[in-house]
């Protein structure tokens, strides 16, 4: 099954703790690559978040972003450090008692004071463990997403396989026609040249020059190159790499082609195929 690699998945989820929203990103790349954005308060997840993407992609560069609110019912209580309260109001107290006219501090001075009041400890596994499973749901809709686009383009790409393929059949058909001109054009140039022909160097030139421009073995390997992109489009796993590489080798037979090419048309043909293989490689550099 062909995976596209460009794809976007949001996922969020609200309950009396939190609300968590991931957004994930993907695009194409030669291999996988992570880029990870976490609140500070749940930084201790990214091991996890890496490896849950790992486990579900092949290939992309791949953009997570995690955006935490946490809400009313969950927000930490206030911890007051009544030693250090008391160490402050005894200090203040010598110090009245030093100047006549000094005003006793406020409860509100006493509590802005640093680490008289602080907030107390959130437990934020359950939120952590929440963030994971919601990331998994994320996970799940990029794939079915990557999913259909790879089934848009996978189509696209077997068009132009039968396409080609057409355009193949086109040349092999020509072939009998060119050898039969380049046959007729040789006879009557030799003719010119001279009465007495020896029939036997004619013919020993047509063989020669017939094995220069015999493309059968091309013909032959663009067929099987089809072949196998077509196969390898049916397969569950990344296919990718190999497509781009039978682009490669789609192009070195119809360059082949083309320069053993003595007709227009041929000639026509070979260009037009060289433009579908490269349609068809744009399409692949987002398959993964």
């Amino acid at each position: 099954m062909v995976h596209s690699m460009t794809a976007f998945a949001r996922k969020e989820n609200r309950d009396e703790q939190a609300e968590l929203i991931w957004e994930i990103r993907s695009v194409n790349h030669r291999y996988l690559e992570i880029f990870v954005r976490l609140p500070e308060e749940l930084r201790a997840i990214e091991p996890l978040v890496r490896e849950q993407i790992n486990r579900r992609l092949g290939r992309g560069k791949i953009d997570c972003s995690l955006r935490f609110k946490p809400l009313q019912a969950a927000v930490a209580g206030i911890e007051v450090d009544e030693r250090l309260a008391a160490q402050l109001l005894a200090a203040a107290d010598k110090i009245e008692h030093l100047l006549h006219e000094a005003v006793p501090p406020s409860v509100m001075d006493v509590l802005r004071w640093p680490g008289v009041m602080t907030a107390a400890p959130q437990d934020l596994s359950p939120v952590q463990e929440q963030a994971t499973r919601l990331l998994e749901q994320a996970l799940d809709v990029l794939i079915e997403t990557r999913q259909r686009e790879g089934e848009s383009l996978a189509e696209l790409i077997q068009q132009r396989c039968v396409a080609m393929r057409g355009q193949v059949d086109g040349v092999k058909q020509r072939i009998p026609a060119v050898l039969q001109g380049i046959r007729e054009r040789l006879r009557t140039r030799l003719s010119e040249l001279s009465d007495e022909l020896d029939a036997g160097r004619v013919e020993q030139e047509m063989v020669l020059l017939t094995q220069r421009l015999d493309v059968d073995e091309e013909l032959d390997r663009l067929y099987t190159h089809l072949g196998e992109v077509e196969r390898v489009l049916g397969q569950q796993e990344p296919v990718g790499r190999r497509l781009d590489f039978l682009m490669q080798e789609l192009n070195r037979e119809v360059n082949t082609l083309t320069s053993k090419s003595n007709d227009a048309e041929m000639t026509r043909l070979a260009v037009e195929m060289k433009v579908l293989i490269e349609q068809m490689r744009e399409q692949i550099q987002n398959i993964e």
